[in-house]
């Protein structure tokens, strides 16, 4: 107990102690005293009714592990509504309201955009996405896969002139569709003027024209007759159209135009769960500290790239000309919410008066919250929220009574913070079932603070997968995401946040696109979710945030929800269809044997980084050498897919260890080019990472709803404890 100090009614590790006291207070008007003594308060207060949840949980599941063992030949869809109902799992959703959330920053309430997600344990990456507001288009075009290759168009080695005429005709054409001209296109504009608030435009053959609707124009900078800079608007979105005539590659257009950057990632979620690997006092610690730093503006991270050392900060505001000869200033980073971890978890930084570890959700509450006070008074060089608000986003919520306390908690920490209410605002993750079934109650319960709900279709199809576990064989998991449920989760998630009055007052999200390496894909694919009705979505990387910003051109998002919400629900009884395989006799070897390389392969390379090396989110090649972004919810999935094909006898322990053993090797060929690298073949008793790894496959049946975080928790404190020895 030696690294642990007294304070108040608990024990804190002392490096924690020192970095709140000595950083994060500095400067606050709270002393250390008292925000000890005010954690300890909120820690006595709602330990007892955190715990008492997770019983419930535990008790749910047990009831409906037996229904389902009691009616698997006899599924009933109104039965088994009506079982739900009577164990309290379906519950009553009561009357219309509409939320009253107030003091919502624009980015929110206003504007639909794309939203990063990323690990706040690594400060370059928490940059790079706080950054993320502004993107150069011509090199996300450019550096991806977005312009293809074939035509001599290719992207290595130097400035491929072919390829830039690519970029710029794909620009030139989104520059049309956003910002039409009265006549003409934009690739054939060769100057842009200002003349008073209009915007002039002369074509080639000096023909003078303008845009079509002057008022996307809305600001500048230069002198009238030669501006270096023309921001336009469109659906509440800002493009900025640089002009350099002198630079390499103004010299080529025709205007001088040697970019647009596009207002990107409008919002970024820093995140202290899924994509973090935060398992005690250090671990926390590091999170922390770079949340600090961005609520105070002063967070920087120096690096090696391409051989010469780089210091990366936090971007100023963008100052322009108005248009009506005002000023025009727009913010220069990402509107940051913080993702704190559930109500499962505790951790070893701070133990209670009973000497056992607090709740971690409850810790970075008070933690997270006391950090952005000083956003709040203003105490760094820049700021976050301008509304004075806090943002969380809290997952793995089950049902109304989790989300009420979640509620409860951010009233308790307001109140010994000295903050007033709803100063705290709560993005509600719909990525648990019983959330989904009970969305209009859950948000009911922070009606008043509610400014975000998202789909996570990861972690909804391992719950799904959990909660079912005993009634039958799940299908594959490319069939799962054909199956009606899922549909029907993602459209009853709108249709819930419609009906609450969501709509202008705060964000409805759609999931990550998971491949960062195929933009051209994404462009395709991902205006889905803009037409969906959501009016933002999840982003593996800067470049994907700039590209996806063109969805939000041409899908006017709230005009897309204000004509859903004359749309019916989806459907309740699809939403409650479990994802069983129609006949698992069907299935071939073959088949089950594909299946499980590819659980396997995504679990032993994600699982190796995470206990190895504490990396919580990186790209982790899949079986077939894609990159994918991986963090816990992937793993669920895949884990407790394993889980269930062993419990109804698809395959068996040793057809699992085998695959296990020969995917070993895989993942050690894919991980051989890093340093840092521990091999698990032929070291399956002694590697942490791989005996985790089986551990979630034979004990997924009995993780608390199919989680993975307290096996993986377990073995990396194992492998930390064994380094120090």
């Amino acid at each position: 107990m030696s690294n642990y100090l007294d304070r108040a009614e608990l024990k804190v590790n002392s490096a924690l102690a020192s970095f709140i006291e000595d950083e994060v207070l500095n400067g606050l008007e709270i002393t250390a005293e008292r925000f000890w003594a005010s954690l300890a308060n909120v820690v006595a207060d709602l330990t007892p009714i955190n715990q008492e949840l997770l019983r419930k949980r535990e008790s749910i599941q047990q009831q409906i592990d037996a229904w389902n063992i009691a009616n698997k030949s006899k599924f009933d869809i109104e039965q088994y509504k009506e079982f739900l109902g009577d164990i309290g799992y379906l519950v009553d959703e009561g009357e219309d309201f509409s939320i009253d959330t107030e003091n919502v920053d624009v980015e929110i309430a206003q504007q639909a955009g794309a939203q990063l997600v990323v690990p706040t344990s690594n400060a370059r990456f928490a940059l790079n996405a706080t950054n993320a507001r502004w993107g150069s288009l011509y090199d996300a075009l450019y550096g991806t896969d977005a312009i293809a290759e074939e035509g001599g168009a290719h992207k290595s080695g130097p400035y491929n002139p072919v390829r830039g005429a690519k970029v710029i005709e794909f620009a030139k054409g989104f520059l049309d569709k956003s910002f039409p001209l009265k006549s003409g296109s934009h690739s054939d504009v060769i100057s842009y003027s200002v003349d008073s608030d209009k915007l002039q435009v002369t074509l080639e053959g000096n023909q003078s024209t303008a845009l079509a609707n002057n008022d996307q124009f809305v600001g500048f900078l230069g002198e009238d007759g030669s501006p270096s800079r023309v921001v336009l608007k469109n659906n509440g979105l800002h493009v900025i159209v640089e002009i350099d005539r002198q630079s390499p590659i103004g010299k080529s257009d025709k205007a001088g135009v040697k970019d647009l950057t596009m207002e990107a990632a409008v919002t970024a979620i820093q995140d202290f769960e899924d994509s973090v690997a935060a398992v005690d006092a250090k671990d926390k610690i590091g999170v922390y500290r770079n949340w600090l730093g961005l609520m105070k503006g002063d967070l920087k991270e120096t690096f090696i790239k391409g051989g010469s050392q780089m210091t990366r900060e936090l971007e100023a505001d963008k100052v322009f000309k108005s248009a009506d000869g005002g000023e025009l200033r727009l913010h220069g980073r990402s509107l940051l919410f913080c993702r704190n971890v559930g109500h499962l978890m505790s951790n070893p930084a701070i133990l209670d008066q009973n000497g056992s570890e607090i709740q971690e959700g409850i810790m970075d509450a008070m933690i997270s919250v006391l950090i952005a006070m000083h956003d709040l008074n203003n105490t760094g060089k820049l700021s976050n929220s301008r509304t004075g608000s806090v943002y969380i986003v809290k997952p793995k919520m089950h049902g109304p009574e989790e989300v009420a306390f979640a509620n409860t908690l951010f009233n308790h920490v307001e109140d010994e913070l000295g903050l007033k209410r709803h100063t705290i605002k709560i993005g509600v993750m719909d990525e648990e079932r019983r959330t989904t079934v009970n969305l209009k109650q859950c948000i009911r319960q922070v009606k008043d603070r509610v400014v975000f709900i998202n789909t996570g279709f990861l972690d909804r199809t391992g719950d799904e997968i959990h909660t079912s576990m005993l009634l039958g064989a799940m299908d594959t998991k490319a069939n799962i995401k054909k199956q009606p449920w899922i549909a029907a989760y993602e459209d009853w998630n709108v249709d819930i946040g419609l009906e609450c009055g969501l709509s202008g007052k705060a964000q409805i999200g759609k999931g990550m696109w998971a491949m960062p390496d195929e933009m051209a894909e994404m462009l395709v694919q991902k205006i889905g979710h803009p037409e969906a009705g959501a009016n933002t979505a999840w982003v593996p990387s800067p470049n994907g945030a700039t590209l996806h910003a063109t969805h939000y051109h041409d899908v006017n998002v709230f005009d897309v929800q204000t004509s859903l919400k004359a749309r019916a629900r989806a459907s309740l009884d699809d939403i409650l269809t479990v994802p069983l395989c129609a006949d698992v006799t069907s299935l071939t070897e073959q088949q089950i044997q594909a299946e499980l390389d590819n659980n396997v392969q995504g679990i032993l390379g994600y699982v190796v980084r995470w206990i190895d090396q504490g990396v919580g989110c990186s790209k982790v090649p899949d079986i077939n050498n894609v990159g994918l972004m991986e963090d816990r919810a992937t793993l669920r999935i895949s884990s407790q897919h394993i889980a269930n094909w062993l419990e109804h006898a698809v395959t068996n322990e040793a057809q699992v260890t085998e695959t296990f053993e020969r995917m070993a090797q895989v993942v050690d060929q894919q991980n051989e080019g890093d340093p840092l690298y521990q091999p698990m073949y032929g070291n399956f008793d002694t590697s942490f990472a791989y005996r985790a790894a089986i551990e979630l496959v034979f004990k997924g049946k009995e993780q608390p709803n199919g989680y993975t975080e307290p096996l993986l928790h377990a073995y990396r404190l194992k492998l930390k404890a064994a380094q120090l020895n």
